[in-house]
């Protein structure tokens, strides 16, 4: 799917009313919420409830993935919005060869995740959201989405980019060593029912507070993998952000989470050393050497030193 020209709001406009004839659905109003790429989000009001309406980026069989996905997280009870089936009976349209799926509206708060109270209640809906989307095949024609049994071969592929980037020191050995002797490769069989279906991008604007309680929003990344993942990634973020590695913060966030989905210490163990890898110092290097987006010397010094200062917390989770 090739990117979209600059389109104008009329010709938004008259490109959601054509798709939404496939839901033999007519519009009383349309509100531009997102554009500017290929993808797009409309509101969409009529006559007797409000809509989603989304132009998709992904392929076609990407995207049977993650439809399927939410479809299924919301008959199991999840907290997802429900999606709406065309005339046809089918939840993907193609117009022109894009993708639109439209989605119910659900208001609601946003989320601050410094607030304690915000990311208590955060952790405990992506737990319920996680619980609920075990069990989880996708149809025949979607392309699988998964991270479940290869972090190996991830850190292999980190560790090779940091050797090609010279001047980047490798900081790695610790976790080298803890990962071989974790029990990863025993609970990542075919048929762990530790697999789940991690969102990737948990955070504000992806997950809001309604009167139903927490919505998670936006699942056209998801992946199958540990739960660890999408914890990793919020006590990662929050750290970063100053609130540092600490024990208490990271057990009292553990502790949430596991009132709505109970987390085993196994569990726990392969997320301390999934964060014991240098994944924030990675994603600087990133950008700078393969999108061409320059990290100041400052920031790359900064990011080196909250790599080293995690360590101390980390080690002690795992004794």
């Amino acid at each position: 799917m090739s990117e979209v020209m600059k389109e104008s709001i009329k010709e938004l406009d008259d490109l959601a009313v054509r798709v939404l004839q496939e839901y033999d659905i007519t519009p009383k109003s349309i509100t531009i919420i997102q554009s500017g790429s290929i993808k797009t989000v409309w509101k969409v009001n009529t006559a007797n409830q409000v809509l989603c309406l989304k132009r998709l980026k992904q392929t076609y069989d990407k995207v049977q993935f993650s439809v399927n996905a939410q479809i299924y997280i919301k008959k199991s009870g999840g907290n997802v919005p429900g999606i709406i089936l065309n005339r046809e009976g089918q939840p993907v349209v193609q117009y022109n060869d894009q993708l639109f799926v439209v989605y119910e509206w659900l208001e609601g708060k946003d989320l601050n995740f410094s607030n304690k109270t915000d990311l208590e209640a955060a952790l405990k809906g992506l737990a319920a959201f996680h619980k609920a989307s075990k069990g989880y095949q996708y149809p025949e024609g979607a392309r699988e989405s998964v991270k479940f049994g290869r972090w190996p071969e991830q850190y292999t592929s980190m560790r090779n980019r940091f050797e090609t980037w010279k001047d980047v020191a490798l900081q790695n050995s610790t976790n080298k060593s803890h990962f071989g002797k974790s029990p990863y490769n025993s609970l990542s069989t075919p048929d762990s029912d530790l697999k789940v279906l991690c969102h990737q991008d948990f955070g504000k604007g992806n997950a809001i507070s309604t009167a139903e309680g927490i919505i998670v929003l936006d699942l056209d990344s998801v992946t199958y993998d540990f739960s660890a993942r999408d914890l990793r990634k919020i006590i990662g973020k929050l750290a970063v952000d100053g609130d540092a590695f600490n024990v208490n913060k990271i057990n009292e966030i553990l502790n949430w989470y596991s009132s709505e989905n109970p987390i085993t210490d196994n569990e726990k163990k392969i997320l301390y050393i999934d964060l014991l890898f240098p994944h924030w110092f990675h994603g600087l290097i990133k950008d700078q050497y393969i999108k061409n987006k320059q990290a100041s010397p400052s920031e790359i010094e900064r990011m080196a030193r909250f790599e080293k200062a995690k360590i101390p917390a980390l080690m002690k989770l795992l004794e």
